[in-house]
Formats: structure tokens, sequence, C-alpha cells
């Protein structure tokens, strides 16, 4: 029956992938993946103005729902194949559900990372037991060398969404999805390169089509956008940096385009690192979660009013593999969207006791100081004239106009 089952398997491709391959992986992937929880958010709801629920994907083995299009491609290599090995190339959460996937089927995997690659992830992919080689600086140059390992060791290539096994794996939440909330109205998902929206879409759209389905990428990555919205698509071979890295595809698939996101998502939107770090904040205080950039961008886009919804919508929140060095930096600027942090800039005389003014001024408006800059020397400062840089913990938009109010009826200057 086995031997049945692969070799149907080698005739599956896009334009044949139907729901019934996306049931087979589940059966398979019953036992190795982790049903996430879906929660209902009241305080999501009322800020959205609907039902707003998250599933829970930043919780799935490996932290992220990447193990399941791995596992569901490894499974299905034929037992040559298996014995000569994987290789895949990814900055992240690919090259953990490979090497783990790989792990439990006892298959050796090799893994190419750029050099760039955050280090938290390299060691949780070594830790899954795969051989991991960093080469290049950006993910297409890393590409190209998995590519040449691939010709010369025989490697089987485990691609990270163009390949119909992968996206029959990731399909799998869609069906998960619709058991936890059968009566979903919306449902909105992360954008890469396509393979996690494809499945998801094919999956629900195939047992309830009147669910609308919504993508998002970073506003520094909208390769698919451009593409779903027949602008003309450029490449962008440079390193680009986003807090959303999960979701950084250069090259989206123009296939899956054509196949699934074409056919059944409603509309593809972009957000900026800003608005998925308030988004991210947001998640952390209020469904006490956290999520990487990515896993955060479907939110981010209800926040900020780019996709409209009503009824029950979900998000999707697809990863939690942020790293903890820029945790900081991401609730900085996540509170600082959110009107609970402000940065504010006054020029004062560089005279005894203006800075306790000032101290004492913020301390009547009841804003906390978390941090103090001097600069003397600034190059539109005159002498004996200084710039101080205030970074004040505040209650909202109302609290920031009283406070720089207060700071004008005080004969104070403020910049910007």
């Amino acid at each position: 029956m086995k031997k049945v089952e692969e070799k149907n398997q080698e005739k599956i491709t896009f334009e044949n992938l139907t729901l019934n391959d996306i049931q087979k992986a589940k059966d398979r992937l019953s036992l190795i993946a982790l049903k996430t929880e879906m929660g209902f958010s009241n305080s999501a709801s009322t800020l959205l103005n609907n039902k707003s629920y998250f599933k829970f994907e930043n919780q799935q083995r490996t932290g992220s729902f990447k193990i399941r299009g791995a596992y569901n491609k490894i499974v299905n290599l034929t037992e040559e194949e298996k014995s000569k090995g994987v290789i895949a190339c990814s900055a992240g959460n690919h090259a953990q559900g490979v090497a783990l996937s790989a792990k439990l089927l006892n298959v050796q995997s090799t893994v190419v990372m750029p050099e760039t690659a955050p280090l938290n992830k390299l060691m949780a992919t070594q830790s899954y037991g795969a051989q991991v080689v960093r080469k290049g600086e950006t993910f297409d140059e890393a590409l190209t060398y998995a590519r040449e390992l691939e010709k010369e060791k025989n490697f089987t290539f485990v691609h990270p969404f163009e390949d119909p096994l992968i996206v029959a794996g990731q399909g799998t939440l869609g069906l998960e999805i619709l058991e936890q909330l059968p009566d979903i109205d919306h449902l909105v998902v992360p954008i890469g390169g396509g393979g996690l929206i494809s499945g998801i879409a094919l999956a629900i759209k195939s047992l309830k089509p009147k669910v609308k389905i919504y993508g998002v990428q970073s506003v520094q990555t909208p390769g698919m956008v451009e593409l779903f919205h027949k602008k003309e698509y450029q490449k962008r071979n440079f390193r680009t940096s986003t807090i959303a890295d999960g979701i950084a595809v250069k090259s989206p698939s123009s296939i899956l385009l054509k196949n699934f996101i074409e056919k059944f998502v409603e509309d593809i939107v972009t957000v900026t690192d800003d608005e998925i770090a308030e988004a991210m904040v947001y998640l952390l205080e209020r469904a006490k979660t956290l999520t990487e950039g990515s896993g955060a961008v479907g939110l981010a886009a209800a926040m900020n009013q780019k996709i409209k919804l009503s009824g029950n919508s979900c998000f999707l929140l697809s990863g939690g593999n942020i790293d903890l060095n820029i945790v900081s930096q991401v609730i900085l600027r996540g509170q600082i969207k959110r009107s609970r942090l402000i940065e504010i800039s006054v020029l004062v005389d560089d005279l005894p006791g203006n800075l306790s003014r000032l101290t004492q001024l913020f301390a009547q408006e009841r804003a906390n100081i978390l941090e103090v800059h001097h600069d003397r020397v600034g190059g539109e400062l005159f002498l004996r004239e200084t710039n101080i840089d205030f970074i004040l913990e505040v209650s909202g938009e109302d609290h920031i106009a009283k406070i720089k109010n207060a700071l004008l009826s005080a004969g104070i200057r403020v910049r910007g």
C-alpha cells in the first residue's frame, strides 16, 4: 500500500493538487505536528469591531508552521532518495522544519544558511540534527550554493514553498482552522513566497468557498503584492532589512500565484515595520504571546485599516522565532507607534537648572522619563545652546498633546 501511495504522490503537480492531497497530509502529520490552539480575543474584537480569533501556530514544534510542509515532503520521498539525504536553504524557520522532519524520519539533512542568519535560528537548526553550512550574505547567494551541493552530492532539494507536497502540508492548517472555527468569515495570512496561503486557501475554499482570505506582506518585500495587482515586478537583489524576516522573500512564486492565489485570495496588502512592531507589542500585552514579525503582519494590517473585516475573523500567527536581541527594539518601536512612548527633542539655553525645570514639568504632567540625551555640539546649535532628547512613557495621544502644550506655555522650543 505504501509503495502505491509513493507512486501516486510522484504524480502530484500544482495543476492537479486537491483537497484530498491535503487530507492525506493531515493524516501523515497527525502524530507529528501539534494541533495548535485557536483563541478568541475580547480586546482585539473590541478594537477591530468584529469577533477576532488568533490561531497560535507560533506555538507549533520548531516555532512555526514550516514543519507541516517539510515533513509531508520528506516522508513522501522514495527510500533511495531518503538514503541520499536532503538539502534546504533557509534563514530560519524552514531550516528548522526540515531539520526536525529529517531527524524524525532518520534522513540526513544539510541546510545552507546565509552568514547573516540569526544565531538563535542557526543553533536551533543544528540542535535538530542538521548539518549547517553558512554561505553568502543574502538568501539568494545561499540558495545558489545549496543548488550546487544538491547536484554535487545528489541530495533532494526541499523547497521552502514552490513544491506541491510542501503546499499540501501547509494546507493542513486550513483544515484545522475550519475544525476549530466552523463559522469563520475572514482569514488573514502572512505571505512570503506564497506556499502557506496557497495550501490554506485551497483547503478552505474547497470546503467553504464563502470564506474571504487576505494575504499580508512587508512593504519592504512586496513581490507577491506587485504580481497580484499586475504591477511591474522588480526583483530586489540587495539585502532587505525588515522585522518580518520570515516572509522577506525577494522572488515569490508566479506558479503559486497562477494556480491558487489569483483563484482563492481576495486581496493582498502590505504593512510597515512600525505597524508590525505595534501588533507584536499588542500581542505581547493583550494575548500574552510572542510572535516574530512575520507572524504579526495580519493583525498589523487590520489594526491599521489596510483590510476591513467583519463577523468571525481569524489571524494566523504563523511563527514565534524572534531573535531575543531585538525584542527590546521591537517593544520601543511598537510603543511609540501606539502612542505609549514618545521621543521628544527640546532646545534650551545651556544654563544650570534648565534640565531640572524640564524634569519637574514632565513630573507635573505625569510623564515618566526613560532616557535623556544631551547634544551641545550639533551643527545647527548656537553657542551655549543645547538640544535635549527625551524618551517619555505616556498614556496616549491626548497625553502627548498636553505635554507639548505645557512645554510651549513654558517658553520651551520643541523640535519636530
